[in-house]
Order: structure tokens, then C-alpha cells, then sequence
């Protein structure tokens, strides 16, 4: 470790190794159950604690730890984070097991990750770091100019995260590094939870632009990291629908697809969401683009401000549903499905004739067929008939991964409604 990524490391505080190092000659060993790396040699970046030889040995490893996999037969598979205690016990990092896991290793793959991002966008605001789809598993990245935002969900890279503060540095010279380690994912690793700086300083909101339009994100004590770039082009297209229209933001944060109908010319805009502090945002964005005038938020709960708003007859030519995942797990799943049903009934009775309905999920454990049939059956019950004319998932700065479709979580459909 260089003089500098200790110095980061102190800076960060106690959550991570003080000593990040990586030798792989004297790298500890994990074997692989007879059989078991089929599923990982097809592509797959996680190996289960019941595809492992979970011996002594194994067992005692400290979570986090560099291991290097190794076959039943002892030919090497590749080098991992390890965690014995979590039910995704292995998370590949490299298939080359020689590979030594330095500033240099993340300054690679983080470089990678940006090449691609500004062959996307113009401006240096979206997801730079998507975990295991650009090879960095359990680390997400997202840039807000020259800010950024941090979060780690595996154990492995928390430990690394001197390593990945470092090249961040070297790279893009930010202003402010924020972690954002506060997730709930982070328990399933025995991971305390905290926000804090990690480089710099900041003082309030950060700014960020999105098909043209600026928003102010709390990267500090906002949801996630501040703000949902993967929600980029649905909002985009719903804006293309909305001049002149009435527009209901259902689950509206901050405002994304809110502000953005009403800077395209939308007649009015109707944002609810139970966040006191994200619809400050939202405001403070609506004001920020010029549009405030157009722009209502409310405070509520969403389910039973829909009821209330069909039982006053209010009608939309536009309503947008962008709830948080309703299956956190898969015994989640029926309960959720059920859950999506109602939510489009509701938001189906609020879209006018001829109008546009924007439903989506972002629970992974949720399949596209599954959403799909819920949208269909909440229609159904709202005596609503329609056509779907997108059927998307996340902006491309959030990318799937080919074998692994846990990667594929979110799912939108928009409709036109007869």
C-alpha cells in the first residue's frame, strides 16, 4: 500500500483494513466442491458458501479476505473476495489468480468503467462504477461533477477501499469523495452501516444535470447515493409525451420525472412522495429550472393519496408510478406482485382516456414476466385497456451483466391507456 492510500485509509476511520495488501503467492487458499465451478466457468461471479469446501481453515478467515479459489483438482480458478459468514461466500474478482489486487488493479477497471461512460454522456454525471457488471463486485460509484459518491456492499471491498479512494484520486482529482455506506444490503455482510467523507468537503445539495435539465441531489443523507441515474432515459421519453399535459409523479424523490415533464413544457405537475426532505429537493429544483409555478409537491402516502385523488375524480394525462422495491427478497414476491397490481389499478383510475401510464420495479427479485402480468391484471381491475409502447430497463450507465441476471433489476413499462 502507497503512502497515500494509508493516509486515506486513516481518513476513512476504522471500517476498513489499515494494512491493504495483496501477494498472491501468499495468499490464502479456498477449494471449490467437485462440480462447483460449472456455474462460475459459464460466467457467473458468485460462488454460494454450499459450492465451497467450507473446512477449518475456510471457516476462520476474516470476512473480506483476498482468497485465491482453487478447483477440486487444485488447478487455480481465479482470485476472490471472501466472505465465510455471508450466503454469497466467494465474489470473483479476476479468473487470473495470479493477478495482484493493487491501486493499479482498480485504477484499470475504474478507467474501463469511464471510458465507457463518456463515450455515453456529455457531462460527468451519471453511475461510473455499476459493481460486479464492471468487474468491481460490491462497489457502486456514482459522479455528480466533481463529487463523488461511494458505497461498498461486500465485505471484500470494504477492506479494499483505501485501494479504490486512491485511484479515484489519481484519476478524476474530485472535489469530495462521499461514502455512502449506510445500505441495508451491507448487514448480509456483517457490515456496519455509516455515511461520511471520505476526501474534501462539501456544504449542502450537489448539482447535477439530466437530459438538460438541473437538479439538486442530497449525496450525504439522501436515499442510495443521492439520486437514481438508472431512471434516466424513462424519465427522457415520458418528457417527450408531456407538453401541454397534467403529469402525477407517484414516488417523485426528487423530482426526476416531476421537473423534467414540466421543463418540457408540461401544463402541471403533481409530485408525492412521504419525504419532507426530498420534496424540498424537488421544489428547490422546479425553482431552479424555472418551472416552480407549474410545479405541486405533497407529502403522503402514496397508496392512499391515489385512492383519494380517483375519489375526487382527478385525472392525468400522464401518470408515473416509481415506487422502491416491494420484494427485498424472494418470499417478498407474491406479497409485491400483489402490491404492483394495486398500484397500477390506482394509477390506471387516475390516467385519462387517451393518457400515459409509466409503471415500474426495481426489485431484481421480480421477473420482467411476472411485472408484466401484475401491470396487466391492475389494468384489468380498473376496467382500463391499453397497449404497452416501452418496455425499458436501467440507462446504459447501469449495465447488466450476461450471466447474471440478478444485475437486470429494474423493469418500466409505458402504456397508453384507451
Amino acid at each position: 500500500m502507497t503512502a497515500q492510500a494509508a493516509n486515506i485509509a486513516t481518513d476513512i476511520g476504522g471500517e476498513c483494513d489499515r494494512t491493504v495488501s495483496d501477494d498472491p503467492v501468499a495468499r490464502p487458499q479456498v477449494a471449490l466442491l467437485p462440480g462447483a465451478q460449472r456455474r462460475a466457468e459459464s460466467g457467473h461471479l458468485w460462488v454460494y458458501s454450499n459450492e465451497i469446501a467450507m473446512d477449518a481453515a475456510a471457516k476462520m478467515l476474516p470476512p473480506g479476505t483476498l482468497v485465491t479459489l482453487r478447483r477440486a483438482d487444485e488447478r487455480p480458478f481465479g482470485v476472490a473476495l471472501f466472505n465465510p459468514h455471508a450466503l454469497i461466500a466467494a465474489r470473483l474478482l479476476d479468473r487470473d489468480a495470479s493477478r495482484a489486487i493493487t491501486t493499479r488493479f482498480f485504477s484499470r477497471r475504474i478507467e474501463r468503467a469511464l471510458r465507457i461512460r463518456e463515450r455515453l454522456y456529455s457531462a460527468p454525471y451519471y453511475r461510473l462504477v455499476h459493481a460486479e457488471t464492471d468487474g468491481l463486485p460490491g462497489l457502486v460509484i456514482d459522479r455528480f461533477g466533481a463529487v463523488l459518491v461511494v458505497q461498498t456492499n461486500a465485505a471484500g471491498m470494504e477492506r479494499l477501499l483505501p485501494l479504490v479512494i486512491e485511484a479515484l484520486r489519481a484519476l478524476l482529482s474530485p472535489e469530495a469523495i462521499v461514502l455512502r455506506n449506510d445500505s441495508p444490503a451491507r448487514s448480509l455482510e456483517g457490515l456496519p452501516l455509516y455515511s461520511r467523507m471520505a476526501h474534501g468537503a462539501i456544504d449542502g445539495p450537489v448539482t447535477l444535470d439530466e437530459n438538460g435539465v438541473h437538479f439538486l441531489a442530497d449525496v450525504v443523507g439522501g436515499q442510495k447515493t443521492g439520486w437514481f441515474y438508472d431512471q434516466r432515459d424513462n424519465r427522457g421519453f415520458i418528457a417527450r409525451l408531456a407538453e401541454e399535459a397534467r403529469v402525477l409523479d407517484l414516488y417523485c424523490y426528487g423530482g426526476g420525472f416531476a421537473v423534467t415533464a414540466a421543463a418540457r413544457g408540461a401544463e402541471s405537475v403533481l409530485g408525492v412522495d412521504r419525504s419532507e426532505a426530498a420534496l424540498a429537493l424537488a421544489e428547490a429544483s422546479a425553482r431552479l429550472n424555472g418551472v416552480g409555478d407549474r410545479c405541486t409537491f405533497r407529502r403522503g402516502e402514496v397508496f392512499a393519496e391515489a385512492a383519494a385523488l380517483s375519489g375526487a375524480a382527478e385525472r392525468f394525462d400522464i401518470v408515473v408510478a416509481d415506487p422502491p422495491p416491494f420484494a427485498r427478497s424472494k418470499r417478498d414476491v407474491p406479497a409485491a406482485l400483489r402490491g404492483y397490481r394495486k398500484l397500477a389499478r390506482l394509477a390506471a383510475q387516475l390516467t385519462a382516456p387517451g393518457g400515459f401510464l409509466c409503471i415500474a420495479t426495481c426489485s431484481h427479485n421480480i421477473g420482467a414476466a411476472e411485472f408484466a402480468d401484475s401491470v396487466q391484471r391492475g389494468l384489468t381491475d380498473a376496467g382500463r385497456g391499453g397497449r404497452i409502447l416501452r418496455s425499458s430497463g436501467a440507462a446504459p450507465d447501469h449495465p447488466v451483466h450476461p450471466a447474471l441476471p440478478e444485475t437486470f433489476y429494474l423493469k418500466a413499462l409505458t402504456l397508453a391507456l384507451d
